[in-house]
């Protein structure tokens, strides 16, 4: 059984920014296909952890989609 990992690493300007909020979203809606493939998602930031729990809890409201992925 092959056992590689492979990762979809991404970055965003900063958090609330439309465009970023509806890619998180997305990509949270898309999880199960990368769980399929064995792909684990992982967003960077540099904005501070305070900010991405009320981003997260805006990115589920707006987006309809939980974002569990670190």
């Amino acid at each position: 059984m092959d056992r590689r990992r492979l990762a979809v690493l991404f970055s965003h300007p900063k958090d609330f920014t439309p465009v970023c909020t509806t890619e998180l979203g997305y990509m949270a809606g898309l999880k199960n296909e990368f769980a399929k493939r064995n792909v684990k998602v992982i967003g960077l930031s540099i904005d501070t952890v305070d900010d991405h729990k009320r981003w997260k809890a805006d990115i589920e409201e707006t987006q309809g989609h939980k974002v569990d992925y670190p």
